[in-house]
């Protein structure tokens, strides 16, 4: 289910906070561990069909006498593929695909959806025939795009295969301090580089995403 628009959404790292999957709340907690990949140079396909987490080592943030949080910044796994009217990601930790699409008044808007893809379900649908030039998405992406009309409509068709590759992640805490110096929490942001060197911004403030330097 899709993240409504202003919509908070904290993300905890580090596993101090329960996930809330699957449904729409006043507060949505996303947990993504942000680890380095040992198994970076497997391929894709046997990457992303692993059903155990890849032992890696998780990167913990610097001890700091300000209460507000400092970032989390490390390495996760992810799959991308470009549409016409946006892009997917998949994200291995939290087994999600976040939604990138850009309306008719070029809003860009950021839409969360579990991947409920298991091996044995079909990877694509033979009588879907694309246009010259562009091509069905497979497997989660596919399932996701295939069984949502919204999503189909919103996105358009896929013009490139998919791709995974490990890479660079950083959650910013969002929030203020109060009057007695303690933290409270707020909407933050995300940072996901893409695997041609773009930068995707996700704000959890307003549920949309850019593309940043």
């Amino acid at each position: 289910m899709s993240i409504k628009s202003r919509l908070f959404c904290l993300f905890a790292l580090l596993g101090t906070l329960t996930a809330c999957q699957g449904q729409v709340v006043t507060e949505r907690v996303i947990i993504v561990t942000a680890t380095p990949d040992s198994r970076a140079t497997a391929t894709f396909e046997a990457a992303k069909a692993a059903t155990e987490a890849v032992p890696t080592a998780t990167p913990t943030q610097s001890p700091t006498p300000d209460p507000f949080p400092t970032p989390v910044i490390g390495a996760i796994y992810v799959a991308e593929q470009r549409f016409e009217r946006g892009w997917m990601l998949w994200l291995q930790p939290n087994q999600q695909i976040w939604l990138l699409t850009v309306n008719d008044s070029d809003e860009h808007l950021w839409s969360v959806y579990d991947d409920d893809f298991v091996d044995g379900d079909i990877e694509s649908d033979p009588e879907i025939v694309a246009p010259e030039g562009k091509q069905q998405p497979i497997r989660g992406f596919g399932k996701l795009w295939r069984e949502n009309l919204e999503v189909r409509t919103a996105i358009g068709w896929a013009l490139e295969d998919e791709l995974g590759h490990t890479t660079r992640y950083e959650y910013h805490h969002g929030g203020a301090l109060g009057a007695d110096n303690q933290y409270i929490a707020g909407p933050g942001y995300h940072l996901v580089e893409s695997l041609y060197g773009d930068t995707f911004r996700f704000n959890e403030v307003d549920s949309t995403w850019q593309i940043v330097e």
